[in-house]
């Protein structure tokens, strides 16, 4: 949070530029709410989830049922739940089921350790594991992140994706890393193996990725 740069001061105006660009689903984090633990930036991406035209995830605080399913009575598409998969298995598996297609978890690891609370707190729990604990619960797609690659624009970490998709069938989205062409590239070969999509963020923002380029190139694909 120290680091962190403001690209806008817009969310919705850059929200539009995106689906103008040819985006078919939008990926909103609540960051205020990660760490606070509640939402913090509701109007915001409620603003957006009203104006865009195509499908909103959201994530970032949500952590019981009443938040989630405000988020989802505003018309959010899929909500990203974290640490309470981590916190409270019992009740994120009930959310999975109650709400089917609606639930994405997100499995943030660092050097393969899990982490929770926006980061700030490691768990003693290996991904690979959660993740084949999260499988049973049917979720609409496990979303991994990489914290130690995330803003770098060194690259997804692999080796650790390689292994979660041999270890789950259900859809995977990657985070972290992603800061070239090449990298996307790169992941397109385990499309085949249940990568689901890959989440950019920083390299758009900072032009190292086209928008437009990085379209064509899955599209092509």
């Amino acid at each position: 949070m120290e680091a962190e740069t403001v690209y806008s001061d817009h969310p919705l105006a850059m929200a539009q530029a995106w689906v103008e660009q040819g985006a078919s689903w939008l990926h909103v984090v609540d960051l205020d709410g990660a760490v606070a633990g509640a939402p913090r930036n509701l109007a915001a991406i409620e603003q957006i989830v009203k104006a865009v035209p195509v499908p909103v995830q959201v994530g970032g605080g949500i952590r019981n049922v009443e938040r989630l399913e405000r988020y989802l009575g505003l018309g959010v598409a899929r909500v990203i739940i974290g640490t309470l998969a981590i916190e409270q298995p019992l009740l994120a598996a009930e959310i999975c089921r109650r709400f089917p297609g609606r639930i994405a978890v997100s499995l943030d690891a660092r050097d393969g350790q899990v982490a929770s609370q926006g980061w700030h707190q490691r768990a003693t729990v290996n991904y690979l594991s959660l993740a084949q604990q999260i499988e049973a619960w049917q979720p609409a797609v496990l979303i991994f992140t990489a914290i130690q690659r995330d803003g770098t624009l060194a690259g997804p970490d692999l080796p650790r994706l390689r292994a979660l998709l041999a270890a789950v069938r259900v859809p995977v989205i990657v985070a972290g890393g992603i800061g070239h062409l090449e990298h996307i590239r790169s992941l397109l070969p385990l499309v085949a193996d249940g990568l689901h999509g890959a989440i950019i963020g920083k390299a758009l923002y900072d032009g190292s990725v086209i928008f437009p380029e990085a379209l064509a190139l899955v599209q092509g694909a």
